[in-house]
């Protein structure tokens, strides 16, 4: 199956930061722009714009930071929102897709993200009985720090797929390759840092599973 024509994706809410509790300031300049300076931006640039952002920004996004004590805690924690975001876009698929490839997808998706999602929520009651709030590593002060209720959103990098329209399922494809491509880069990273056996198997599973979909909805997008 691939889509034959391409449906560009307005504007998402899809969540870009620069790191896990950094921040970024726009500074606008005084001067006023002069009518002849404005250019119209088309939403083909606008969604370049959005996706080569996002691409950009995985590796710092997804930082776990180093192989200490709470480096699997932070992998967890980081982990289970970013499946979360993947589940509530492939629930959005289910609502509003007729596409049986696409749906077939979301579904496994489903399947396999709660479930480890389950798995990590056991992990966590049982290696860390003691652990409150959800932490993150904050690089700029070099230690874990708690996250904030917009860490987690970040971390979902959940999209608003928009109406059921002859351009959602590209849109959900479009939006669930680069969340795909964040979980492969923390999978990555739990393989070298982490010396739980259970942890480097969960890592492993992610990256055989996710990506093969990365792959099956790159094929899609052919033209």
């Amino acid at each position: 199956m691939k889509f034959k024509s391409l449906f560009l994706l307005p504007i998402l809410a899809i969540p870009v930061t620069l790191s896990l509790g950094a921040c970024t300031r726009v500074e606008s300049d005084s001067k006023p722009m002069s009518s002849e300076a404005v250019t119209p931006v088309s939403s083909e640039t606008i969604l370049t714009q959005n996706n080569g952002m996002m691409s950009g920004n995985h590796g710092m996004m997804m930082d776990l930071g180093p192989a200490d004590a709470e480096y699997d805690l932070r992998f967890i924690d980081g982990m289970i929102p970013h499946h979360k975001g993947a589940v509530k876009m492939s629930e959005q698929v289910l609502q509003k897709s007729n596409n049986p490839e696409v749906k077939k997808l979301a579904e496994e998706i489903i399947k396999a993200q709660e479930k480890e999602i389950a798995q990590m929520q056991e992990w966590r009651k049982t290696w860390y009985p003691d652990a409150k709030d959800a932490i993150m590593y904050h690089a700029p002060m070099g230690h874990s720090m708690s996250m904030s209720k917009e860490d987690m959103e970040s971390m979902m990098m959940m999209a608003d797929l928009g109406p059921a329209d002859a351009g959602f399922d590209q849109r959900f494809v479009e939006a669930m390759i680069p969340h795909h491509e964040g979980a492969l880069i923390m999978a990555k990273d739990a393989q070298v840092k982490s010396k739980r056996p259970e942890i480097q198997q969960l890592a492993q599973a992610i990256l055989v599973s996710q990506a093969a979909e990365i792959k099956l909805m790159k094929k899609w997008l052919k033209p």
